[in-house]
C-alpha cells in the first residue's frame, strides 16, 4: 500500500513579493490598487460614505497607531493592501446588533483586503490578513477582530469561510442595496504575538 501523500505546506507568498506596513511613498500605488478595486470589481466605485480611508490613507491609516495599512510589493510596485482600523460597523446600514456586537474602540475592523488581478494566487492575501491580526492581537485594547465582505466578487466567499467564521448573512436584508451581497465575519483573535 503506498503511504498517504503529505498535506500540502501552508502557502506562503513567492519571494518575489515583500508585505509590510505602508510608507508614504505607498500612498499613491495603494489608493490605485483600492480604487481599481472599488470600481472594476465591486461595480459602483468610490462611495464617500463608505470609502472615506481611500482619499485620506495618511491620515486614516499612516497617523493613527492603532489603525495599519500592509501593502504587498513587487519590484516597487504596490499590489495588495489590507487595513486595519478601530471602528466597528455601522447602524446604519449594518444591523444594530452588529454594531453592538463590535463596537468601535474595541474592534479591529479588517479592511481593504485587495490583491490586483495580475498578482493573486500567490498567498498574498491570506499573508496579509495573518500579519494584520497579529498586528490587532498586539496592540492594546482590540477585544475582537471583524470584516465584511461582499461575496458576489469571485472567490471571496470561499476565501473569507476558509479563515473566518460567518457571523450574519446580510444577503436577504439588502443593507448596501442591489448586487451587493454583504456576509459579516468574526476572525477569532490570536495570540499576541512574542516580542
Amino acid at each position: 500500500m503506498p503511504p498517504l501523500p503529505h498535506p500540502p505546506p501552508p502557502h506562503r507568498p513567492d519571494s518575489v513579493y515583500t508585505v509590510r506596513p505602508a510608507t508614504p511613498a505607498d500612498v499613491p500605488g495603494a489608493r490605485r490598487i483600492m480604487l481599481d478595486t472599488l470600481y472594476r470589481e465591486f461595480g459602483y466605485g468610490y462611495v464617500p460614505a463608505w470609502h472615506h480611508d481611500v482619499i485620506d490613507i495618511d491620515g486614516t491609516y499612516l497617523d493613527d497607531p492603532r489603525h495599519l495599512l500592509l501593502v504587498a510589493v513587487r519590484d516597487d510596485e504596490v499590489v495588495g493592501t489590507t487595513g486595519i482600523r478601530s471602528d466597528g460597523p455601522a447602524h446604519p446600514p449594518h444591523p444594530r446588533r452588529l454594531a453592538e456586537r463590535y463596537p468601535s474602540g474595541s474592534t479591529a475592523q479588517l479592511v481593504r483586503v485587495y490583491v490586483s488581478p495580475d498578482h493573486r494566487r500567490h498567498g498574498l492575501a491570506r499573508t496579509m490578513v495573518r500579519q494584520a491580526c497579529d498586528f490587532a492581537a498586539a496592540t492594546p485594547g482590540y477585544e475582537r477582530i471583524y470584516l465584511h465582505t461582499n461575496v458576489n466578487v469571485a472567490g471571496s466567499g470561499a476565501f473569507w469561510h476558509s479563515l473566518a467564521e460567518e457571523v450574519f448573512d446580510a444577503r436577504t436584508t439588502g443593507e448596501h442595496g442591489p448586487g451587493v451581497a454583504t456576509v459579516h465575519f468574526e476572525i477569532p483573535m490570536p495570540p499576541v504575538p512574542p516580542v
